[in-house]
């Protein structure tokens, strides 16, 4: 049995080295199923008006849950991420009337604080963005030329929550915690059988937004998440989007060392599938909302690489 054991051990071993994820070449990711310089990737599912129609189908009481985090001081920062605010007193106006007038000036890496949505050109693999855009070619210091933000649409779909953490009774997953495929299906099987549809915006829960705001050096150290397994089944799935409410969705540090953030790379680079990062989850769980409309706009700056964005769901 002990040579037996020994020798299973080793016909194992290269099966593991070649199971080790590598991002696809080229030649099989480009062009994009959406065809040659699209730019749009899976917001192109937003072209098809039945996808707004089914949404609008789902709306039954007219509740709207807001998923965005309000934007101030006490968000959690990586780097040299930050966010300032100054009020601006611009006048009082002569008049009758006296009309005063305040504004604001905003200093911040606006598509990557708070509750934000990554475009294409946030990520790439080495030089190489989404549909094979080159960061050597569509990088400038006013703004990337192909992949801008603006290029994102009205998104007004069906959204799907997928609760992981209430699917294993837990409030909030382990630190570490890499989200598998079979997790999703459990909890898509928990919750009434539900099945992801091309264009629909999947929402995981990990139960990691508890921390947003409270404990924000936890929050930011590490995070539970998807891993490329299950990243990789999401995309065979044709959202248009994929969001969690933790800093990058994806489980972090990946298990595998050598690699960083991978399924940003799977969904963004290689499959044209937006990120939403920090959604507010905890209402949506509360009142256990797993089907309802979706609706987010990123702003239409020209050439950013992500937006700041205030999602919400209608049932």
């Amino acid at each position: 049995m002990t040579r037996t054991a020994v020798a299973i051990a080793l016909l194992c071993t290269p099966l593991v080295a070649a199971a080790q994820w590598n991002l696809p070449p080229e030649s099989q990711r480009c062009p994009s199923k959406w065809g040659a310089g699209d730019e749009m990737g899976s917001g192109n599912h937003m072209k098809n008006p039945q996808h707004a129609l089914r949404a609008a189908r789902l709306i039954k009481t007219g509740e709207v849950i807001e998923l965005g985090h309000v934007l101030g001081p006490g968000m959690p920062f990586f780097g040299t991420r930050i966010f300032n605010l100054h009020t601006k007193r611009t006048f009082m106006n002569a008049g009758r009337n006296t009309r005063g007038s305040n504004e604001e000036v905003v200093t911040s890496e606006i598509g990557q604080v708070g509750t934000q949505f990554d475009g294409f050109a946030h990520q790439s693999h080495g030089d190489s963005h989404y549909n094979c855009f080159k960061t050597s070619e569509i990088a400038t210091r006013s703004g990337f030329t192909k992949l801008g933000v603006q290029n994102a649409p009205t998104f007004f779909t069906r959204g799907i929550l997928i609760d992981v953490a209430g699917a294993k009774g837990m409030e909030m997953l382990g630190d570490t915690y890499e989200i598998t495929v079979a997790d999703l299906q459990q909890a898509l099987a928990r919750q009434g059988n539900l099945r992801i549809e091309p264009g629909d915006a999947v929402i995981i829960h990990t139960g990691w937004g508890k921390l947003y705001g409270k404990d924000n050096a936890r929050f930011v150290k590490t995070t539970p998440g998807i891993g490329v397994a299950a990243a990789e089944w999401l995309a065979k799935q044709d959202p248009s989007v994929v969001g969690s409410d933790n800093w990058p969705v994806e489980v972090a540090p990946n298990p595998d060392k050598d690699l960083s953030l991978p399924v940003h790379q799977v969904l963004l680079v290689v499959n044209g599938i937006h990120l939403l990062e920090n959604a507010k989850l905890d209402e949506l769980v509360a009142k256990k909302a797993y089907e309802f409309a979706f609706v987010m706009q990123p702003l239409k700056i020209y050439g950013a690489s992500g937006s700041t964005v205030a999602p919400a769901a209608i049932r």
